[in-house]
């Protein structure tokens, strides 16, 4: 429901960065008039989009919403490995998370919140292979709409990085399906569109603990 709206501000960009060097005076003018209406409604929508993640959030909590990944079905979160590696993600050194946490999968391979924790980690890391291959094991078996979301996003990131704009933008594109209330997708393809800005991956992952 997105594309559409960013298509045609993206080719109002694009008609702006041609004309824009080789234009006269008044007609600059007019052009930067349009990037101004552009740089407001980019960041109407962050706002609104910010607002409604916000309301989506409270209500979250307000109904007591099970949360994703249950204590009782994650018996790895005990081990002295998986908290010293979360301990290092929340610092953000993430070299040492991905060795703890990769000594975890060890022994709990099939351990969604582990094998998320290490692909994020190697994304931070910009190492897009490393984070693919967990990414891509967790993503068919991944049932919460929340955590299929991040996946999607992630994998996303992972093609924005190896400059595979397209293939990105879908991914971005069904993360939001998936969770509309997640505001990272939306940034990510505003920062495709416009081959500018930072990507945005992994900033929900602790309030999923």
């Amino acid at each position: 429901m997105f594309q559409h709206v960013f298509a045609e501000m993206n080719n109002m960009l694009d008609e702006i960065v041609k004309h824009y060097p080789t234009a006269q005076e008044a007609q600059k003018h007019q052009l930067i008039q349009k990037w101004n209406l552009l740089k407001t409604m980019s960041d109407g929508i962050i706002e609104e989009w910010l607002s409604f993640e916000e309301k989506m959030g409270a209500f979250r909590e307000q109904a007591k919403i099970a949360p994703v990944f249950p204590q009782h079905e994650t018996p790895e979160v005990e081990m002295d490995s998986f908290i010293r590696g979360q301990g290092y993600f929340k610092l953000l050194m993430y070299r040492q998370a991905a060795q703890q946490f990769a000594q975890v999968i060890l022994e709990f391979p099939d351990s969604f919140l582990a094998r998320m924790y290490l692909a994020m980690a190697y994304l931070h890391l910009e190492e897009p292979a490393e984070a693919r291959h967990h990414f891509q094991w967790i993503l068919p078996l991944a049932q919460h709409p929340k955590l299929k979301a991040m996946v999607l996003n992630a994998l996303g990131c992972v093609e924005a990085m190896q400059g595979q704009l397209g293939k990105a933008q879908d991914y971005f594109t069904l993360a939001l399906s998936h969770d509309p209330s997640f505001p990272d997708p939306l940034m990510n393809l505003q920062v495709c569109q416009q081959q500018c800005g930072q990507l945005q991956y992994g900033s929900q992952l602790i309030s999923l603990m």
